[in-house]
């Protein structure tokens, strides 16, 4: 994952194009460069390795004039992180500039036949190899830069999404997208920006062309948008509009975006159930359920699928919905699911999550299901991803954008809609009581309450986390819907603090695990009152009988277990079911403040990207 930006208009494009980085440095903070047309009619190129400051202090002496440029922030995939395989690529003779995200799987086939005819190459990547392609195409034909493009593409295996500048041609950006994101806005003044995500556009306009896999476009500025396919057929995309505030793309007077994101959760939960929960609080309607009820309430089998804390949500959607549905439920990981030739029938719903919606394996999970004939459901965050055009339906999580690479309040509002799915097709099968619905409908509008209650915690748990800055390892416990927590807690300290944990059944401790406990090993224990209570007590005396330290998240009152461990937190008290919800937060700060502690950038950390669009 890469971020790209774009600008061509009648402003200087320098300080767009930087501004435009920051808002995306989440995707990519390896090495970061600019490509500008200058008033003289130069093809400048700089970057440099590391951060976007550091591109900033490079060019600082540097010619940035010019009212069309753009820039690449790197997440690296071939090559190392350094100035020379940063982007942009220049071609051979210098006259074409190229910034790409995306991984080109026949580069070293194109390089060694451009090598033979006598080009020669700066970097490792497979970038420069299309930069290279496309200048060959275009002297070797006399072709136009668009045209070069298009050929060129016919050769290209893998996914891209790039944009080019052409020195000879400085009043034009040609871009084209196959399998990662591209986002084209469109500005009143008869500028165009582009972007791997609406969050560098929507400072300067709400009207946006999401492109579609296939699509080359030809941004001129005070002239229509052109879009074209590979076989030079026009296109005729939607233009949507975003509802992106700055406000949302701004740390708000907090230190990082993570803790920012962490202080949302409780609005970002009512949003995801506004207008999905009527104001008597006792039903809930998804219009994907009414669309496609059929579907839904007759299915067979669902098959989740998803990657990382996606995938730890998706555990809780298979308990919730195995509970509440009687539906039976497979969790896969969609990096394995795609490869493993999966027994798929036509009456399945395969639903796949992902907070970018451009998750490369999940893409190709959905896909896989597409040919075998299942209904496919997405549940998504952003708008106009790919996953909500190749999905036959979904619901979005509408928590917003999500800046911190570890992922937080997204989790909680994947968590939600899941309740809400499970609750909605649980109704409409009537395998759930209609006393029991509406109770438990009641009381899922109360967790963003409850989530600011367990907000209350953060400077308890800040005071602690000094302690746990020694570990070199940590171990995570959870029962039954706390559980796929345990696993999201050890996910979230592994991040962003670089301390080593595992997530565990508590019950499954006595088959390994239980080797490895001593006084240097933290043990967090998700202890909240539920019907496996008395078991996790059990689990816990087991640790601290062979030195343990323990770390327990219980619920509001709770002295039972305050007697065993050695830190309690307090959490109010909800149904069983929704427990996850309000007990990820406590999870969250730790690993927050324990990173913080060891100096860490918990928004950037060290070889992560936010969203994997790549293989």
């Amino acid at each position: 994952m890469c971020g790209i930006v774009g600008y061509i208009g009648t402003n200087e494009a320098y300080p767009i194009l930087i501004k435009g980085l920051k808002r995306l440095e989440y995707r990519g903070y390896d090495s970061a460069g600019v490509a500008m047309i200058s008033e003289d009619g130069a093809l400048n190129v700089y970057k440099a390795k590391g951060k976007v400051a550091d591109l900033e202090a490079y060019c600082e002496d540097k010619d940035k004039t010019g009212t069309v440029g753009i820039a690449h922030t790197r997440w690296a995939t071939h090559g190392e992180p350094s100035s020379t395989n940063a982007h942009p690529h220049y071609s051979a003779s210098g006259r074409l500039a190229l910034i790409h995200n995306g991984i080109i799987e026949n580069y070293l086939t194109l390089k060694e036949n451009l090598i033979s005819r006598g080009i020669a190459f700066k970097s490792v990547t497979d970038t420069e190899v299309l930069v290279q392609l496309i200048e060959h195409i275009m002297l070797s034909n006399d072709l136009s830069l668009l045209e070069a493009v298009q050929v060129a593409l016919h050769q290209v295996i893998g996914a891209y999404a790039i944009a080019i500048l052409d020195r000879e041609h400085p009043d034009t950006i040609v871009c084209a997208r196959q399998s990662s994101p591209l986002v084209v806005g469109l500005g009143e003044d008869g500028a165009f920006y582009l972007a791997s995500d609406a969050s560098p556009i929507a400072e300067y306009t709400d009207r946006v062309v999401y492109l579609n896999d296939g699509d080359i476009a030809v941004l001129q500025a005070g002239k229509a948008l052109h879009v074209v396919n590979i076989d030079n057929v026009t296109q005729h995309p939607n233009v949507k509009q975003i509802d992106v505030t700055l406000g949302q793309l701004e740390k708000g007077g907090f230190p990082y975006f993570m803790l920012k994101e962490i202080f949302e959760q409780p609005g970002c939960l009512r949003d995801c159930m506004r207008g999905r929960i009527n104001v008597d609080s006792d039903r809930i309607t998804l219009s994907a359920v009414i669309d496609y009820r059929e579907k839904l309430v007759s299915a067979r089998r669902i098959i989740i699928v998803a990657c990382g804390t996606s995938w730890h949500a998706g555990l809780i959607g298979k308990m919730l919905i195995e509970s509440l549905c009687r539906i039976p439920v497979e969790v896969e990981y969609a990096s394995e699911f795609r490869y493993r030739d999966p027994v798929i029938y036509p009456d399945d719903v395969v639903v796949a999550i992902s907070q970018s919606g451009e998750t490369a394996d999940t893409l190709a999970a959905i896909e896989l299901a597409r040919k075998s004939g299942a209904f496919v459901f997405g549940v998504c965050n952003a708008i106009g991803a790919s996953i909500p055009r190749q999905t036959s339906t979904g619901v979005y999580i509408h928590v917003g954008p999500e800046i911190g690479v570890a992922s937080t309040k997204a989790f909680t509002g994947q968590v939600t809609v899941l309740s809400m799915l499970a609750l909605c097709i649980a109704n409409e099968r009537r395998t759930i009581p209609g006393d029991l619905y509406k109770e438990m409908v009641k009381e899922l509008t109360l967790i963003p309450d409850k989530l600011e209650q367990a907000l209350k915690a953060n400077e308890q748990i800040e005071r602690l986390a000094p302690i746990f800055t020694y570990a070199k390892n940590c171990l995570y416990l959870g029962r039954g819907y706390n559980y796929p927590l345990a696993l999201e807690g050890a996910l979230k300290l592994k991040e962003i603090s670089y301390i080593h944990a595992e997530g565990y059944p508590a019950a499954e401790m006595k088959h390994g695990p239980i080797a490895l406990i001593d006084s240097e090993m933290p043990v967090f224990v998700i202890a909240t009152r539920d019907r496996l209570y008395e078991k996790v007590i059990s689990n816990i005396q087991e640790v601290r009988a062979r030195g343990g330290r323990v770390t327990a998240i219980v619920t509001e009152g709770d002295e039972q277990i305050r007697k065993f461990a050695d830190h309690v937190i307090e959490l109010p008290d909800t149904m069983e079911c929704f427990q996850p919800l309000i007990a990820s937060i406590p999870l969250q700060l730790l690993a927050y403040h324990i990173a913080v502690c060891k100096g860490k950038d918990v928004d950037r950390p060290r070889n992560l990207a936010k969203s994997v669009t790549v293989e």
